[in-house]
C-alpha cells in the first residue's frame, strides 16, 4: 500500500524533472528520494522511471501513477479545507464556474452577495472554464454549478440547462475603426474584418453562435493573425489586430480604446444557461435554482 508522503515525493520528482531539484525544493536528502521510489517499485512490482537517461523519464506505469496521484493529493487537499471550513461552522462550498464570454456583473455580484447573506454557511469557489468543458466537469462532480453560453454542444443525461437571461450581441472595435462611427453594424459589414476570436460551428457558446450568424450572412469569417478565445480578445482589438462579436455585458468592460456598437440582424443575441447536476447536493440546488430569477437582465 502506497503511502501519502510517497505519492506526494512521487509527483514532486516527477514535476521537478530530476531528483537532486525535487529534494532541493524538499529539503531531504536525495538518496531518501530515491529510496521512497524503490519501495513504491517494489510495492507496485512496475518500473515508475528510468534513471539512466540524461534527463528524468517517466515509463507508462509511473505516468499513469501520476496522474492518478495528483487527483488523489487533490482530493484530500480539498477534504482537509472541507473539514475545516465545517469546524468553523460553514456548510459547504459550491464550486461556480464561469465561461469567460460571461463575467462577472454587478447583477451576479449583488446575487452572490445577497445569497451569502441569507447563507451564512455557504462560501463560493469561482473559477473560468468554457461552456463545452463545463458540461463535462459539472457532469463527472469536478463542480457545482456553471454559467455558460447557448448552445452546449454536448449534453449529458441528468443535467439541468436552464435559460437564464438572453442579451444583445455587440461589435467591439477600435476606436478608430470607420465602422466605430457608425450607429449600428452589419454582419454583412464584418465580412472583410480579422476576427481576434475566430467563431467555429464544432465549439459551443458564443463561439457557435456568432459562426451561426456568420454563415446566415453568407461568408465564412477571417481569424486575426493574433487571436483569442478568452477575455484577452478585448485587449487584441484595442491592440488592433481585429474586431470581435461579444454580449452586451462583455462589451460594457472593454478597455479604453475599444468602442462597440450594436450588431444588427436577427438572432444578433446571446442566451446564458445555467448547468447543474439533477442529483445535486440541497446546498448547490438552492444556490443554482436562486440564479434565475436574480438574473433575469444583466447589469
Amino acid at each position: 500500500m502506497l503511502t501519502h508522503k510517497q505519492l506526494r515525493y512521487f509527483v514532486d520528482i516527477v514535476d521537478a524533472g530530476s531528483f537532486s531539484l525535487a529534494a532541493e525544493r524538499l529539503f531531504i536528502a536525495q538518496s531518501a528520494l530515491s529510496r521512497q521510489v524503490k519501495d513504491m517499485e517494489q510495492a507496485l512490482q512496475v518500473p515508475l522511471l528510468e534513471r539512466g537517461t540524461r534527463h528524468l523519464a517517466v515509463t507508462p506505469a509511473g505516468q499513469s501513477l501520476y496522474d492518478d496521484a495528483r487527483r488523489v493529493l487533490a482530493a484530500l487537499q480539498q477534504a482537509t479545507v472541507n473539514a475545516r471550513h465545517a469546524q468553523r461552522g460553514i456548510e459547504g462550498t459550491v464550486q461556480l464556474l464561469h465561461a469567460s464570454s460571461v463575467p462577472l456583473t454587478p447583477a451576479l455580484q449583488a446575487f452572490l452577495r445577497s445569497h451569502l447573506d441569507r447563507h451564512p454557511g455557504v462560501s463560493v469557489e469561482v473559477s473560468q472554464s468554457s461552456s463545452e468543458h463545463q458540461a463535462l466537469d459539472i457532469a463527472e462532480g469536478r463542480a457545482d454549478v456553471g454559467l455558460a453560453r447557448d448552445p452546449v454542444l454536448r449534453r449529458y443525461p441528468g443535467m439541468h440547462y436552464v435559460p437564464l437571461y438572453t442579451e444583445p450581441l455587440v461589435v467591439a472595435l477600435p476606436v478608430g475603426h470607420a465602422l466605430a462611427q457608425a450607429s449600428k453594424v452589419a454582419l454583412n459589414d464584418l465580412r472583410s474584418e480579422a476576427f481576434v476570436a475566430t467563431p467555429h460551428l464544432d465549439r459551443g457558446g458564443l463561439s457557435h453562435r456568432v459562426a451561426q450568424l456568420c454563415r446566415a450572412a453568407g461568408f465564412e469569417p477571417r481569424g486575426a493573425r493574433v487571436r483569442s478565445r478568452k477575455w484577452s480578445q478585448l485587449a487584441l482589438v484595442q491592440a488592433g489586430f481585429g474586431v470581435a462579436v461579444v454580449p452586451a455585458s462583455m462589451g460594457q468592460l472593454c478597455p479604453p480604446g475599444v468602442a462597440t456598437r450594436p450588431l444588427a440582424g436577427e438572432g444578433s443575441h446571446t442566451t446564458v444557461l445555467a448547468l447543474w447536476r439533477e442529483d445535486a447536493s440541497a446546498l448547490v440546488r438552492q444556490f443554482a435554482e436562486a440564479l434565475a430569477p436574480a438574473l433575469h437582465a444583466p447589469s
